[in-house]
């Protein structure tokens, strides 16, 4: 699906409003996404959770695997329904999102034009009359910078998790009619590390909610096989 986020802005969307997104077809080519240690326990009922690798900037992101094939969304039907009981953050905020700006730790609100939720004739409006911004967009402001808090949150998380290198590749095995084959690239936290955590660490971990979210994640794992299951409807 084509997009083309650009900042909101007064000026380009003084008349534009927003109406509720009645379709998934945006994400229907997803088939991985960025999930907030918050988010995995309701996540991790529906979801596997796994951590890949940034080499670049020598970190590692927790993502939600929607799917086992590059582009395929196994949770998106053809009528654009979300068949999954929790939707991940990141999906929800959809058409809006926070990028970057010039300026260091600065960010600005920016929408994909090319949704059809964007229009001049339904839903709430962006802006007020006089130009200020319209409650609707002070939830989005607030809904984004809550995102933005836990993502912070998260990369703490993921970092602590490295220093301690409590990271391990994941080896998942899925059958594909009579053959067997390897999913690889992912990481997973060490089981064995994490029972063998010093008092101290185990303290930290449980001081900063780790623990939950680390569970969570272990726990989600066997969440590969609904992938097959849906997979195999699906063909």
């Amino acid at each position: 699906m084509t997009q083309n986020f650009v900042p909101v802005t007064k000026d380009a969307h003084q008349n534009k409003k927003i109406k509720p997104i009645q379709t998934f077809a945006f994400a229907s080519e997803i088939h991985m996404v960025s999930v907030m240690m918050h988010e995995f326990l309701n996540a991790a009922s529906v979801y596997p959770i796994v951590f890949l690798e940034d080499t670049d900037n020598d970190t590692f992101r927790p993502m939600a695997l929607l799917g086992l094939d590059p582009q395929v969304n196994l949770f998106v039907d053809n009528e654009g329904a979300w068949k999954a009981p929790y939707i991940p953050a990141i999906i929800r905020r959809y058409p809006f999102a926070l990028a970057r700006t010039a300026s260091e730790d600065q960010f600005t609100i920016c929408i994909d034009e090319a949704s059809n939720a964007l229009n001049e004739e339904e839903g709430q409006p962006l802006f007020n009359d006089d130009g200020s911004i319209a409650p609707v967009m002070e939830q989005i402001k607030q809904y984004l910078s809550g995102l933005q808090q836990m993502e912070a949150i998260t990369t703490n998380f993921c970092k602590t998790l490295k220093d301690k290198y409590m990271f391990t590749p994941l080896n998942m095995h899925v059958r594909e009619a009579e053959a067997v084959k390897r999913l690889t690239g992912a990481y997973a936290v060490h089981e064995e590390k994490l029972n063998n955590l010093s008092d101290a660490d185990f303290l930290e971990f449980r001081k900063n909610n780790f623990l939950p979210a680390i569970y969570s994640h272990l726990t989600s794992l066997s969440q590969i096989n609904r992938l097959v299951e849906l997979r195999t409807q699906r063909n």
